[in-house]
C-alpha cells in the first residue's frame, strides 16, 4: 500500500454500517478516491473475517480483504451503548451506507428519518435485498436472487442444471449502483439543499443486468434459456475445443465471419446459403459449430488466438484466474496492489486523470480506530 493523493473525494466521511459484500464493495470504491471510511463492525466483526479459506499470508480471510482496504473499523454494539456512538457518529458524516434488514435500524433509532432530522446534510444508502416493501423479509444472499432473480435459469449448458455465476455478481452489481447512486446524490446535494436518500436492492440490480435477456422476455414474453456458452442472437459467439484446451470466438459481423472461415481453411463458409448473415448462422447453429470445431481441434489454443486476432477475429483461450491477472500484467493495466507478504488485490478499475485511485492502508485488523478519534478529526469533539 502507499500514500498516494489525497483523491476527488477527500473530505467526504463515510459511516460504513454494511457487511459482506455489496456495501463492503460501494465503500472501498469510495475509500480507493479518498473518502474517509470508518466501518461499523459487530463484536464478533464482518461475517467475511471469518470465511475461510483461503487466507493471505497476513493470515487473514481473502473475501474480507478484497473489499475492504482503505478503511479504519470500529466496534460498535447496537443492541447496548453503541447505539450512540453510531448516532453521533452519523451526525458528523456526509454518507451513511447501511444493509440491515428493513426496520432494523428505525427501531434502533438510526434509521434515515431520525438521522437526517440530526444530520440535514446527510447523504443515506441501503442496501436490501428484495426492497423495503413487500420483499423486506426476504433473505438477500447472491445465490438467492440469482435463482429468483432468473440468472441461474440462463447460465450453463440446456441439458444440464442451472449454474450459478462463479462470483458473487449481483453483490458486486449492486454495490457499483449503491457507488454511483451515492455519488449521484452528492451531486445533488450541492444543487439543493437538504438530505439524500438512496435504496437500491439485489433484485432490481440483477434485473437491470439481465439487459438484452431481460428486455427479450420483456417484449417477447417468452424467457431465455440456457444455451451454454453459446450467445442467444449471435453465431459463433461461442466456445470450441482446441487441441488442447478451451477458446472463446465472438464473431460480430459478417466481415469477421469471412476471415474466421478463411483462418479455419472453410473460406466457401463465407458464401453458404446456411451462414449467409447472422440470423442464419444462429438458426444453423448446430451445423456451423461442427465444422468450425473440427478445424479448430487440430490446433493449440494460443496458436488460434495468435492467428484469429491477427485476422481480426476476437478470440481468446479460457485463462485461469492467475492467467488473467498475468494478462492484465502484460498489457500494463496494472490490476495488482499489494506487495508480496501481504494482502495482494485487484486494483480500482477506474483510472481518473488527476486525482486516481490511491491505496493508503490495507483491510482494518477489527477495531483498529475509536469513535473519539474519528470525532476528533472531524470537529473537534473529545469523544
Amino acid at each position: 500500500m502507499n500514500d498516494g493523493p489525497g483523491g476527488v473525494l477527500e473530505g467526504i466521511r463515510v459511516l460504513d454500517l454494511t457487511r459482506v459484500l455489496a456495501g463492503p464493495y460501494a465503500t472501498m470504491m469510495l475509500a480507493d478516491f479518498g473518502a474517509d471510511v470508518i466501518k461499523i463492525e459487530s463484536p464478533a466483526g464482518d461475517e467475511t473475517r471469518s470465511w475461510r479459506p483461503p487466507v493471505g499470508a497476513d493470515g487473514n480471510a481473502t473475501y474480507f480483504a478484497a473489499v475492504n482496504r482503505n478503511k479504519r473499523s470500529l466496534v460498535c454494539d447496537l443492541s447496548g451503548e453503541g447505539r450512540e456512538t453510531v448516532r453521533r457518529l452519523a451526525a458528523t458524516a456526509d454518507v451513511v451506507i447501511e444493509n440491515f434488514r428493513p426496520g432494523v435500524l428505525e427501531r434502533f433509532g438510526l434509521g434515515y428519518q431520525a438521522l437526517a432530522a440530526a444530520n440535514p446534510r446527510i447523504v443515506h444508502c441501503s442496501i436490501t435485498g428484495f426492497g423495503s416493501g413487500a420483499g423486506a423479509a426476504l433473505p438477500g444472499y447472491d445465490l438467492v436472487v440469482q435463482a429468483l432473480g432468473g440468472l441461474m435459469s440462463i447460465t450453463g449448458e440446456p441439458d444440464r442444471p442451472p449454474l450459478k455465476v462463479g462470483v458473487a455478481l449481483v453483490d458486486v452489481l449492486t454495490g457499483l449502483n449503491a457507488f454511483s447512486g451515492i455519488l449521484l446524490a452528492l451531486r445533488r446535494r450541492e444543487q439543493v439543499p437538504g438530505p439524500q436518500r438512496i435504496e437500491v436492492d439485489l433484485l432490481s440490480s440483477l434485473l437491470a443486468g439481465l439487459v438484452n435477456a431481460g428486455s427479450a422476455a420483456l417484449t417477447t414474453g417468452r424467457s431465455p434459456t440456457r444455451v451454454g456458452n453459446a450467445h442467444p442472437s449471435i453465431a459463433p459467439y461461442e466456445t470450441f475445443e482446441a487441441a488442447d484446451r478451451v477458446l472463446a470466438v465472438a464473431v460480430g459481423n459478417d466481415q469477421q465471419f469471412a476471415a474466421l472461415a478463411r483462418e479455419v481453411g472453410l473460406p466457401e463458409l463465407a458464401d453458404d446459403p446456411r451462414f449467409a448473415g447472422n440470423a442464419l448462422r444462429v438458426e444453423h447453429r448446430a451445423a456451423l459449430h461442427a465444422l468450425l470445431q473440427d478445424r479448430i481441434g487440430r490446433a493449440p489454443g494460443a496458436e488460434w488466438q495468435e492467428r484469429l486476432t491477427r485476422a481480426g477475429v476476437p478470440a481468446g483461450v479460457v485463462n485461469s484466474v492467475a492467467e488473467a491477472f498475468a494478462l492484465a500484467e502484460r498489457l500494463g493495466l496494472g490490476m495488482v496492489v499489494g506487495e508480496e507478504g501481504g494482502p495482494r488485490q485487484a486494483a480500482d478499475p477506474i483510472r481518473l486523470s488527476g486525482a486516481p485511485a490511491a491505496y493508503r492502508t490495507p483491510p482494518p485488523a477489527l477495531g483498529s480506530t475509536t469513535a473519539a478519534c474519528w470525532l476528533d478529526e472531524r470537529d473537534g469533539d473529545d469523544g
